[in-house]
């Protein structure tokens, strides 16, 4: 079987992001990058930007609404409200007479809108279910922000302490409890679905080194996410929601459940299968970039050679730019060609590999590495240069919440990876929180409160109606739940699969093995609101 089902644990795919202007970056000495893999610029290709001939998104109809949320939903104090957006379409739901369902996105970290053009599969669902469809936004994300605007809501600890998970769900649980009982529709089922926290992520580190120099990320996934959300929501308000499918959620990523060079074994395996030789290009290139920079014109030089559209300042900034791609490359190896992240050609890992390796002889390495990027940050060959250092999607928050509670701790092994060698340090790493925050992480918060360690135990005793689905090319699969628990809480695990692949929209060029994934989920989805149905009929009959 193409889509196999293996035992299985918990949550969330990440994508992540730069740090909040408003903050002075992070300073360590053990740390190589500044900052976890996050969000791409739009500056250098706008979303709506594709390929000649690439067919453009589907016009999905909703109407945005906005909603009164409580600030702080554990306490009784009096404190300022704010408008949650959401955005809701009910031309397909068959009312609440039918117990029609309401299938509910849990938004992760950025502009909600961005994220349901991205989630092609409940659009699709959602006529033969006779289904509603809710996409709500993240607290402190898009236009849900708190205290009047990002100014204010980001100007220190006090005003981002409620940019919570357990704040953000129990939003989610206030908005569908108010909205099924202003459509009189409180016996209507609930499905919740989730594809990466939104994203995840760690604090940036200025200063540091692989050796004296360089910058590294300790990650914990791109950007909380979704994924991880609607699972912990699952658990957390099983009277809320009668199931949930996670895609691409690892949530095993913190405390050392999983080795912490996990995730960039995945990323460097999965350009060492297309080609050795690329790989070695790249495994190389970094103590390239550190001698060049090195010396008396090294940073205009790596400026032309990588065509900045400004100077470096340092090697670093370089450093993070190409470590982003990489990383991405991995999490949107599609089979077919897609614009989620970049306009990018299908199979775009075996792409660049193919533009590094390819080059005519006497060709130098980083002129290799700049080709074999070009065709991340700009495949569609309009960019004549490029900037560094945005956040286009507006998710600075994330590093807040890595700061805090979302601490998922990453190294990298120097025999099996394509990046230099890097040990995560707790104490940098808490250092940096301070610095910037003036606050100390909880790296054992989210266990505490959402559980992770022997979670198959956890969830066979009290867990139900949850999907797992995860492919093994994307790096946050190595932290995620890729075996069966129970009959009802399944892992859905594709060898060719990205970043939860299967919550996008289908195309024609769809493999038989993803096409197999989705017809699967909607055959559980459906048993769920079945079963729910013939309770309700039973409990009926019983009055």
């Amino acid at each position: 079987m193409a889509v196999q089902h293996f035992f299985t644990t918990l949550f969330f795919s990440l994508f992540i992001t730069s740090l909040s202007s408003s903050f002075q970056p992070l300073a360590s000495s053990s740390s190589p990058f500044n900052h976890p893999p996050r969000f791409p610029t739009t500056t250098n290709h706008p979303r709506s930007q594709a390929r000649p001939n690439e067919a453009q998104a589907p016009d999905y109809r909703y109407e945005t609404r906005y909603f009164t949320q409580q600030l702080d939903h554990f306490s009784f104090l009096e404190l300022p409200t704010f408008q949650q957006r959401y955005l809701i379409n009910t031309e397909h739901w068959v009312g609440p007479q039918r117990l029609g369902p309401i299938f509910f996105y849990c938004g992760n970290e950025g502009d909600i809108v961005w994220f349901a053009e991205n989630t092609g599969f409940l659009w699709e669902i959602a006529p033969q279910f006779g289904a509603m469809v809710v996409f709500p936004e993240h607290r402190y994300y898009g236009e849900s922000v708190p205290y009047g605007g990002r100014e204010e809501a980001y100007k220190n600890a006090t005003t981002l302490s409620y940019l919570t998970a357990e704040q953000a769900l129990a939003d989610f649980a206030v908005l569908i409890t108010d909205l099924k009982q202003n459509l009189s529709a409180t016996d209507c089922p609930v499905v919740l679905f989730g594809g990466s926290y939104g994203g995840s992520g760690v604090p940036l580190e200025e200063e540091g080194s692989w050796g004296s120099h360089h910058l590294r990320p300790n990650l914990g996934d791109e950007p909380i996410a979704i994924s991880l959300l609607a699972a912990w929501m699952r658990l957390k308000y099983p009277h809320i929601a009668i199931g949930a499918l996670a895609a691409s959620a690892p949530i095993l990523q913190f405390e050392d459940i999983v080795p912490l060079e996990t995730f960039y074994d995945i990323v460097s395996s999965d350009f060492k299968r297309e080609s050795s030789t690329c790989f070695n290009y790249i495994k190389h290139s970094w103590n390239e970039i550190t001698s060049i920079g090195q010396t008396r014109n090294g940073l205009v030089q790596l400026s032309n050679t990588f065509h900045f559209c400004q100077p470096l300042n340092k090697t670093d900034d370089l450093w993070n730019w190409l470590e982003s791609a990489y990383s991405y490359l991995a999490m949107v190896d599609y089979p077919y060609p897609a614009n989620f992240m970049m306009p990018l050609p299908g199979h775009p890992i075996k792409e660049v590999c193919k533009q590094i390796d390819g080059q005519p002889a006497g060709t130098s390495l980083l002129e290799r590495i700049y080709e074999g990027v070009n065709v991340y940050y700009n495949y569609t060959g309009e960019t004549k240069c490029f900037e560094l250092d945005e956040d286009p999607h507006g998710l600075s928050g994330w590093n807040w919440q890595a700061c805090t509670e979302m601490v998922m701790p990453m190294s990298c092994d120097p025999e099996s990876s394509m990046f230099p060698p890097y040990k995560f340090n707790y104490s940098d790493y808490e250092e940096g929180c301070v610095r910037n925050y003036g606050v100390k992480p909880r790296p054992k918060w989210i266990t505490t409160e959402f559980g992770g360690h022997k979670i198959d135990a956890t969830l066979k005793k009290f867990g139900s109606n949850l999907i797992f689905s995860n492919g093994l090319l994307d790096p946050w699969s190595g932290g995620s739940v890729l075996q069966n628990i129970s009959e009802s809480v399944v892992a859905l695990v594709t060898e060719e699969g990205a970043h939860h692949l299967d919550l996008r929209a289908s195309t024609q060029n769809d493999p038989d093995w993803l096409v197999e994934q989705r017809a699967t989920e909607i055959k559980l989805i459906k048993g769920w609101i079945t079963e729910y149905h013939q309770k309700n009929k039973v409990m009926f009959d019983m009055l």
